[in-house]
Protein backbone atom coordinates (compact mmCIF):
# COMPACT_ATOMS: atom_id res chain seq x y z
CA UNK A 1 0.00 0.00 0.00
CA UNK A 2 1.07 3.59 -1.15
CA UNK A 3 2.24 5.96 1.57
CA UNK A 4 2.45 9.99 1.85
CA UNK A 5 5.45 9.64 0.76
CA UNK A 6 4.48 7.70 -2.46
CA UNK A 7 1.77 9.91 -3.01
CA UNK A 8 4.18 12.33 -2.93
CA UNK A 9 6.71 11.16 -5.21
CA UNK A 10 3.38 10.69 -7.27
CA UNK A 11 1.98 13.48 -7.57
CA UNK A 12 5.47 15.75 -8.20
CA UNK A 13 6.21 12.83 -11.30
CA UNK A 14 2.39 14.06 -12.58
CA UNK A 15 3.25 17.90 -12.19
CA UNK A 16 6.89 17.74 -13.25
CA UNK A 17 5.64 15.62 -16.65
CA UNK A 18 3.54 18.82 -17.27
CA UNK A 19 6.07 21.35 -17.02
CA UNK A 20 4.39 23.07 -13.62
CA UNK A 21 6.30 25.92 -12.59
CA UNK A 22 8.28 26.17 -9.00
CA UNK A 23 6.93 22.77 -7.20
CA UNK A 24 7.12 23.08 -3.63
CA UNK A 25 6.77 19.84 -0.66
CA UNK A 26 5.88 21.23 2.54
CA UNK A 27 5.69 18.69 5.42
CA UNK A 28 3.13 19.88 7.16
CA UNK A 29 2.81 16.80 10.05
CA UNK A 30 4.05 18.65 13.09
CA UNK A 31 1.79 21.67 12.48
CA UNK A 32 -1.56 19.80 11.04
CA UNK A 33 -3.52 17.07 11.17
CA UNK A 34 -5.08 17.83 8.17
CA UNK A 35 -2.41 15.94 6.00
CA UNK A 36 1.14 14.53 6.10
CA UNK A 37 2.19 17.36 3.04
CA UNK A 38 1.28 19.85 1.01
CA UNK A 39 2.34 20.03 -2.90
CA UNK A 40 1.79 23.13 -4.27
CA UNK A 41 2.33 24.36 -8.37
CA UNK A 42 1.74 26.88 -10.82
CA UNK A 43 0.84 26.59 -14.09
CA UNK A 44 0.95 29.34 -16.90
CA UNK A 45 -2.81 29.03 -18.46
CA UNK A 46 -5.62 26.65 -18.11
CA UNK A 47 -5.13 24.34 -20.48
CA UNK A 48 -1.91 23.54 -18.44
CA UNK A 49 -3.54 23.73 -14.94
CA UNK A 50 -5.77 21.46 -16.19
CA UNK A 51 -2.99 19.05 -17.87
CA UNK A 52 -1.18 18.64 -14.53
CA UNK A 53 -4.57 18.12 -12.50
CA UNK A 54 -5.11 14.77 -14.93
CA UNK A 55 -1.16 13.68 -14.77
CA UNK A 56 -1.16 14.04 -10.82
CA UNK A 57 -4.50 11.97 -10.96
CA UNK A 58 -3.18 9.49 -13.49
CA UNK A 59 -0.32 8.53 -11.34
CA UNK A 60 -1.69 8.82 -7.80
CA UNK A 61 -4.52 5.81 -9.11
CA UNK A 62 -1.36 4.12 -10.83
CA UNK A 63 -0.41 3.25 -7.16
CA UNK A 64 -4.27 2.98 -6.07
CA UNK A 65 -5.07 6.05 -4.95
CA UNK A 66 -7.95 7.93 -5.77
CA UNK A 67 -8.94 11.91 -4.80
CA UNK A 68 -11.69 12.47 -2.04
CA UNK A 69 -12.23 15.39 -3.43
CA UNK A 70 -11.45 17.65 -6.39
CA UNK A 71 -12.16 21.62 -6.05
CA UNK A 72 -11.86 23.33 -9.07
CA UNK A 73 -12.71 22.90 -13.19
CA UNK A 74 -11.33 23.37 -16.10
CA UNK A 75 -12.04 27.13 -15.86
CA UNK A 76 -10.62 27.50 -12.36
CA UNK A 77 -7.02 29.15 -11.55
CA UNK A 78 -6.31 27.40 -8.47
CA UNK A 79 -7.45 23.52 -8.38
CA UNK A 80 -7.29 21.22 -5.22
CA UNK A 81 -6.48 18.05 -5.07
CA UNK A 82 -7.08 16.25 -1.86
CA UNK A 83 -6.05 12.84 -1.45
CA UNK A 84 -5.92 12.68 2.14
CA UNK A 85 -2.45 12.39 3.54
CA UNK A 86 -1.57 14.49 0.38
CA UNK A 87 -3.09 17.20 -0.63
CA UNK A 88 -1.78 19.16 -3.86
CA UNK A 89 -2.82 22.72 -4.84
CA UNK A 90 -2.22 23.89 -8.80
CA UNK A 91 -2.31 27.59 -9.07
CA UNK A 92 -2.28 30.04 -11.89
CA UNK A 93 1.21 31.75 -11.15
CA UNK A 94 -0.88 35.40 -10.38
CA UNK A 95 -3.44 33.16 -8.03
CA UNK A 96 -0.03 31.05 -6.00
CA UNK A 97 1.20 35.05 -5.91
CA UNK A 98 -2.05 36.00 -4.60
CA UNK A 99 -2.90 33.29 -1.64
CA UNK A 100 0.44 32.76 -0.94
CA UNK A 101 -0.04 29.02 0.73
CA UNK A 102 3.94 28.95 0.59
CA UNK A 103 3.84 31.32 3.20
CA UNK A 104 1.05 30.68 5.25
CA UNK A 105 2.65 27.09 5.75
CA UNK A 106 6.11 28.08 6.48
CA UNK A 107 5.63 26.13 10.30
CA UNK A 108 5.49 23.46 7.83
CA UNK A 109 8.94 22.15 5.96
CA UNK A 110 10.17 22.48 2.68
CA UNK A 111 11.27 19.33 1.64
CA UNK A 112 13.34 18.43 -1.43
CA UNK A 113 12.03 15.72 -3.56
CA UNK A 114 14.91 13.85 -3.57
CA UNK A 115 15.18 13.24 -0.17
CA UNK A 116 11.99 11.42 0.23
Amino acid sequence: MADSKDMVKAAFKGLSDKKAEDIQVIDIQGVSVIADYFVIASGTNSNQIEAMCDAVEEELYKIGKTPKQIEGNKSSTWILMDFEDVIVHIFSSEDRLFYELDKIWRDGTIVDIDSI
